[in-house]
């Protein structure tokens, strides 16, 4: 291939690739735009490098997709979002995602879950599929979806209310315990 028509190519490849990819990445962070952008570029920064040596790949958005999702995890196992109490965050809603701070709590308790329960809540959450079209891509029946969705919320939650347990009242980090009861003579 030449150059100029790899570049073509490439150009094409990204026309087709940046709107499912953005979409799916800002699905993943509440709508942080700036986040969302970042994460985007680092995957096409990546494919830029990884294609010129590689080749191409058969499916481009399949593979920038992965990419997204790895330096998704791993921004989100880099960072600490703000603490929040679990309990306000509805795994039961249709989702979590749409508020962006909520989206970085559960992104970040996602990248903290094993691979087969985030893709079931990812996929059900972020990407909006139905426990059927689960089902179906899975090569299983909704009720095993059904339960792996139950599981999964479980676990999340669990990391959650583990890791981002709220103060405890009337508490105040580093204050010693006499301070919050003088003395009374």
């Amino acid at each position: 291939m030449t150059p100029r028509l790899q570049e073509t190519h490439i150009l094409e490849i990204y026309r087709q690739t940046i709107g499912p990819l953005y979409a799916y990445v800002s699905r993943r962070v509440g709508g942080d735009a700036g986040l969302a952008e970042d994460l985007v570029q680092d995957a096409w920064m990546r494919a830029l490098d990884a294609w010129q040596t590689q080749g191409v790949p058969n499916e481009p958005l399949a593979w920038l997709t992965r990419v997204a999702h790895n330096a998704l995890v791993s921004h989100f196992r880099r960072i600490r979002p703000e603490l929040a109490d679990p309990a306000i965050i509805d795994l039961e809603a249709a989702s979590p995602s749409e508020d962006p701070d909520t989206a970085a709590v559960v992104g970040w308790g996602l990248a903290r879950l094993r691979r087969p329960h985030a893709s079931v809540l990812e996929a059900f959450y972020f990407d909006g599929k139905t426990v059927a079209e689960i089902a179906s891509e899975q090569a299983t029946s909704e009720r095993a979806v059904e339960g792996r969705l139950r599981r999964a919320r479980a676990k999340l939650k669990k990391t959650l209310t583990r890791i981002l347990r709220p103060a405890k009242r009337g508490r105040i980090s580093g204050e010693p315990d006499h301070a919050r009861y003088p003395r009374t003579s």
